[in-house]
């Protein structure tokens, strides 16, 4: 979850991954592809800066709680969506454009830009699918007391915006920081990420830490 690639490293990476699958499309030639398309290539739109102040400021404030009982596996993803398709192969095809499926649905060519980075990427190897609101940081505000049911809910919410591709050791370094910890290294897209955070947290009745609450009102009080 915390390993960090050097530049150097990552477009070494990239250049045999992207070899790979290039060989891979075209073994796969006698394979039924799904036609290509142009997805909306983003999460579902979370409220206004305007609303995520509200929604910001009705939520619970206490300390956060213990990890202790987590489990990822306490949040079951990535479940079945349809057919073939799991939770991280619909967000892929959501989150990219003109995104090919194989016939068991995983992702064969496309091209996917990663908002917190500013990268983009044509092998969804190189993306992670990110919970926006992490599962430990969701454990210690609240979900602990959750259904496994319900954590499940959350872990493959495609109605809200708790999902996004991105690159995946940008993921790893974010790991389960709150937004007084880690932000997305783009600032142009800090507003649309504490909106996210907000909205997630505000849907699900978590709570927020002093300090959490603190970094996103300084977000959202700069957006317009």
């Amino acid at each position: 979850m915390f390993r960090l690639r050097g530049s150097s490293v990552r477009r070494s990476v990239y250049a045999r991954r992207a070899s790979v699958v290039g060989g891979l499309t075209a073994l796969l030639g006698t394979v039924a592809l799904t036609s290509p398309t142009t997805a909306d290539a983003a999460p579902p739109t979370p409220p206004s800066a305007a609303e995520a102040r509200t929604q910001l400021s009705s939520l619970t404030v206490s300390p956060e709680g213990s990890s202790d009982g987590y489990s990822r596996d306490k949040f079951p993803h990535w479940i079945t969506q349809s057919g073939a398709c799991n939770t991280r192969e619909v967000v892929l095809k959501r989150d990219g454009t003109d995104v090919e499926q194989d016939s068991s649905c995983a992702a064969v060519s496309g091209s996917w830009y990663s908002a917190y980075d500013g990268e983009t990427w044509t092998a969804a190897s190189d993306l992670d699918i990110d919970h926006v609101v992490p599962l430990a940081e969701a454990w210690r505000s609240g979900a602990s007391s959750w259904t496994t049911a319900q954590r499940q809910d959350f872990a493959n919410d495609l109605t809200h915006s708790q999902l996004i591709a991105v690159t995946d050791n940008v993921n790893q370094a974010k790991g389960d920081k709150d937004p007084a910890e880690w932000m997305p290294s783009l600032s142009s897209y800090h507003c649309m990420y504490a909106r996210m955070w907000v909205s997630v947290k505000h849907t699900y009745g978590l709570s927020v830490d002093s300090a959490e609450k603190s970094a996103l009102s300084s977000v959202l009080n700069g957006c317009s």
